[in-house]
């Protein structure tokens, strides 16, 4: 990938262009929004679902990361260190409530708490008139075990490409921002971030929309 990164109130928009222009549906439209850790999909996703409601199109808001596992829970199973990997999110419950979202009505969905290091349940809720839902995270578009059953749920795939020098950058001044020193931010991205990355872009399908 060469040329400007775009940014992220552009990358919002070409989303939000691409969503508006889906047919309606019975059922919900689930619009996945994946790519690496970095990447920028989360401010994306939540600047798409702004003006998509400004836009009229009452649009909801749902993220993966409020499927991590509690880090008491990756203690016991020696996961802690890679807290962020596929194997760190509870993957079958993540799928149950897409399910729901695509058929039920009002739904609570969970939230992942940054500062807290913390997922609480029933934080947000998607309600009956959202007939759109972004979902957000590194691994919709995995195709692994597990992770590829999720692709029949998406109308509509979004994937965020970004360069690994890049990536490695955002993700170092991430940790910074978190308080670590430039040394131990540099190397928790280096060692659980950016293989993470490299997992994500070596091993997802395609998006039907691809960004950069």
């Amino acid at each position: 990938m060469t040329g400007k990164l775009a940014t992220p109130k552009a990358l919002a928009s070409r989303i939000a262009d691409a969503v508006q222009a889906l047919p309606p549906l019975q059922d919900r439209h689930l619009v996945a929004i994946a790519g690496p850790p970095g990447s920028g999909k989360t401010t994306a996703a939540s600047l798409a679902t702004t003006e998509l409601n400004l836009r009229g199109v009452a649009t909801g808001l749902v993220s993966m990361d409020g499927f991590h596992y509690d880090n008491v829970i990756l203690k016991d199973r020696s996961l802690l260190n890679c807290k962020g990997s596929p194997e760190t999110f509870d993957l079958a419950g993540f799928h149950a409530l897409l399910g729901r979202l695509r058929t039920e009505g009002e739904v609570a969905v969970p939230e992942f708490v940054r500062n807290l290091d913390l997922a609480i349940a029933a934080r947000s809720m998607i309600t009956a008139d959202q007939r759109v839902v972004l979902v957000e995270g590194n691994y919709l578009l995995l195709n692994e075990p597990g992770w590829s059953e999720l692709h029949q749920l998406w109308t509509f795939k979004v994937f965020l490409d970004t360069d690994l020098k890049t990536l490695e950058t955002r993700l170092t001044n991430r940790w910074i921002g978190h308080g670590l020193d430039k040394k131990a931010a540099k190397d928790r991205a280096q060692s659980n971030d950016l293989p993470n990355a490299e997992r994500v872009i070596r091993n997802s399908v395609s998006g039907d929309l691809a960004l950069t």
